[in-house]
């Protein structure tokens, strides 16, 4: 198990994060600039926290309090950066032995290149692999140390969208073959869907919830947590005087009442994603209506991006629809509708029940 609860000041920013793993595949999701890496490089020794403590396996490895903080080779810590980091000089062979320190095995570094499928490549330099051969051989060469835990820092930043796709197929078979622990830090919502059993959400600097993959994706309890799931409707609400025909939250960026039940009026933002608005009117339930006095219709390849707001005093929302669903030859709705079941409650105030 990692157990991390540390604080460090970086000029005005202030990283503060406290969570725990104990296997599978833990995601920290946030945009550039939040402290993802910086956590990465607090666990492996790379930074200093300024307080706190970190534990791997029942080792401490920081304590600000006792002072103590394990140099980097003693932690047991596997850490990937997002360029591989091979050493430029080494061939294949020379970087997985690299990993073991001062006596390497020659046994298992030939286990290593089998298990990668490096064979061939065993006296190739760095500048002769492919963007995939460079990772199973930072990955060999990461195992080779015999971590506790992984450490992956966007390792699929740097590559188009077919060739993440590969390496992504490629990681996670490696991953479910050694069955060590991994902290996999993105910015990109779908790998950390993809590849990862519980995410983090950080926000300049604090974790704000930690949740399984598909809870936070279904269900985000923050206005971060929405942004970096995806949703592009996010608007701050306000609870109406009640109705004899049900209780609504007002959305002044919108300019539209949103119909809910009571419960949901502890929200203090609103979130609706871009596929949820309908053309027809529900049959059924709590749902309420958008109309559309102007808008903008942009084609991606498979879909209709269409950007819409009631008037000019009002922002834009954003309607995605499949090309196999509506076609702009037959005009854009004077209405759209969304489900209460289909609205994103964010920021819960709980002190204030209602």
């Amino acid at each position: 198990m990692l157990q991390v609860k540390i604080k460090k000041k970086l000029g005005n920013f202030l990283l503060d994060v406290d969570f725990s793993m104990d296997g599978g595949i833990f995601a920290i999701l946030g945009a550039s600039g939040c402290g993802k890496s910086m956590t990465l490089k607090c666990i492996a020794g790379i930074e200093r926290p300024d307080e706190g403590r970190i534990v791997l396996n029942d080792r401490v490895l920081f304590d600000s309090a006792k002072r103590i903080n394990l140099p980097p080779q003693k932690r047991k810590v596997g850490y990937m950066f997002q360029d591989y980091a091979l050493f430029p000089t080494m061939n294949v062979v020379q970087n997985i032995q690299a990993g073991m320190g001062r006596k390497p095995d020659p046994k298992k570094v030939r286990e290593y290149i089998t298990g990668f499928q490096l064979g061939g490549l065993e006296h190739h330099m760095p500048d002769q692999l492919s963007g995939g051969q460079k990772q199973r051989v930072a990955m060999a060469r990461m195992l080779a140390a015999e971590p506790e835990v992984l450490l992956l820092d966007e390792p699929f930043a740097a590559l188009d969208s077919y060739l993440k796709w590969k390496m992504e197929q490629q990681m996670l078979e490696l991953l479910q073959k050694v069955q060590t622990p991994v902290l996999f830090v993105s910015h990109s919502r779908d790998e950390v869907y993809r590849l990862c059993d519980t995410v983090s959400c950080i926000h300049q600097g604090r974790m704000e919830v930690i949740e399984p993959v598909k809870e936070f994706f279904r269900n985000p309890k923050t206005k971060t947590a929405a942004l970096l799931s995806g949703c592009k409707n996010i608007c701050a609400v306000e609870a109406m005087e009640s109705h004899r025909d049900g209780n609504w939250l007002w959305t002044s960026d919108w300019g539209v009442g949103i119909r809910v039940s009571k419960e949901a009026l502890q929200a203090r933002t609103i979130g609706i994603r871009a596929h949820f608005f309908t053309k027809e009117k529900p049959s059924e339930g709590c749902y309420s209506e958008f109309p559309v006095g102007e808008y903008r219709i942009m084609e991606d390849p498979f879909e209709w991006n269409v950007s819409f707001r009631k008037d000019r005093s009002c922002e834009w929302l954003q309607w995605k629809t499949a090309k196999t669903d509506w076609d702009p030859s037959e005009g854009v709705p004077e209405k759209l509708y969304v489900k209460e079941e289909n609205l994103l409650l964010l920021d819960i105030d709980t002190d204030n029940r209602r």
